[in-house]
């Protein structure tokens, strides 16, 4: 049976080691520090180490892996492979040359498309109609290792990054499972990427969120999927930061008035942009609860006939 050490740290990685657990022997897993989250700011273990806690694996949570005592306690489990997915640190050399097989990833693209930190978001927000996972042996590199498998996943007119992340979670999980040991046996070889094909994936930042009225309903619709359910999208109005929670895009759309002045349509309320108009559905306040548009409208009679965008 392989010896495992398992990497990584958010839900989508929980599947993964659930996979593991069931058909090899995870000897120590590996996941980011706990972190304080919420209005409490209290401490919240990550999805993983709970997994993990629910099997009762030896767990280690290092703030860095690129010193002596993280690198000797790696060694110590004597892994023959180490599994890696969403971990969130880079790997140093001597961990990627620690475990005999190397080091596996499990990466929520179709490599070398979507290389990088956020490739759900990235996929949904340039309108790719298919992605997929890849399971790929690590180097030093970004995402840019050999290939080991890959499988698509269509999307969805209304995956928003939550809803594919999960979804890939579990292809990923099941193409690990029949790929690791295929490798360990030697009956797959790792097949180079395109490397001239590469896109990147930048992290996403809060700021990113911001919608331009002047960009179409269709992009619109789908940067608010892809920021969904972090790090969010938002507008202002009359001075006062508006969450857009939920939208959909109405491309047909035509009226004479400009990107970002509120229309009413069908006892709602959209958005006219360069190309059509974003219907709102679920909009935040600063300060306020999440709302519906029909309550929202009800106490704000001015807001039909208002431009959003001005800070």
């Amino acid at each position: 049976m392989t010896n495992i050490v398992f990497m990584g740290t958010p839900q989508f990685a929980a599947p993964t080691l659930e996979a593991l657990v069931e058909a090899h022997r995870v000897v120590g897993v590996v996941t980011q520090p706990d972190r304080p989250a919420g209005r409490g700011r209290d401490l919240r273990q990550s999805p993983v180490k709970r997994t993990a806690l629910e099997h009762d694996l030896p767990l280690f949570q290092p703030r860095s892996l690129r010193n002596a005592e993280a690198l000797d306690r790696l060694a110590d489990w004597q892994p023959d492979v180490i599994v890696v997915a969403a971990f969130g640190q880079i790997l140093s050399q001597e961990v990627l040359d620690l475990p005999p097989y190397g080091c596996l990833n499990v990466h929520a693209s179709l490599l070398p498309r979507w290389r990088g930190a956020a490739p759900v978001a990235a996929a949904i927000l340039h309108g790719d109609e298919v992605t997929g996972v890849t399971v790929m042996k690590m180097d030093a590199g970004l995402d840019t290792g050999p290939i080991l498998a890959q499988r698509e996943e269509p999307i969805r007119a209304d995956d928003t990054r939550a809803t594919l992340t999960k979804r890939l979670s579990y292809v990923g999980a099941e193409l690990l499972a029949e790929t690791l040991p295929a490798y360990v046996s030697g009956e797959l070889e790792p097949r180079p990427q395109a490397g001239d094909e590469a896109t990147f994936a930048d992290q996403l930042d809060k700021q990113d969120g911001r919608l331009d009225w002047s960009r179409t309903a269709v992009e619109l619709d789908r940067k608010i999927r892809a920021f969904t359910p972090w790090p969010g999208t938002f507008t202002f109005w009359e001075g006062k930061r508006l969450k857009v929670l939920e939208a959909s895009p109405l491309p047909d759309w035509a009226g004479d008035v400009a990107p970002g002045v509120v229309v009413e349509v069908d006892e709602g309320a959209a958005v006219a942009t360069s190309e059509g108009a974003l219907r709102l559905e679920e909009v935040q306040l600063a300060g306020k609860r999440a709302m519906a548009m029909g309550p929202f409208l009800r106490g704000r009679r001015d807001f039909v006939g208002s431009r959003l965008g001005s800070v």
